[in-house]
């Protein structure tokens, strides 16, 4: 694939993630499948996702970031070929 079509993360160490360097092709479903305590959630939702929606803030103008909550950068070397970002959380009901 060509640069252009991935979204490469290097060095992730948010949480429980061990310096990992991974490359996801963009515009396709990806899912993320493991053990619990694997790091599923901490590389979508608490370094990718998290990074996304923290470029996309950035960008608005200040009176706009006034209202929204501003997500804290993940600890990671580098990500590139973000776009921005939307999740979609399972909660289950009791």
């Amino acid at each position: 694939m060509k640069k252009e079509e991935l979204i490469i993360v290097k060095g992730a160490r948010t949480h429980n993630l061990k310096n990992i360097t991974v490359e996801i092709p963009r515009n396709k479903m990806i899912v993320f499948t493991g053990l619990s305590g694997s790091g599923k959630s901490s590389l979508a939702f608490d370094t990718i996702f998290a990074e996304g929606q923290r470029r996309y803030v950035e960008s608005l103008s200040s009176y706009a970031r006034q209202f929204l909550r501003q997500m804290q950068k993940p600890d990671v070397d580098e990500i590139t070929g973000l776009s921005p970002a939307i999740s979609i959380d399972q909660k289950s009901r009791s």
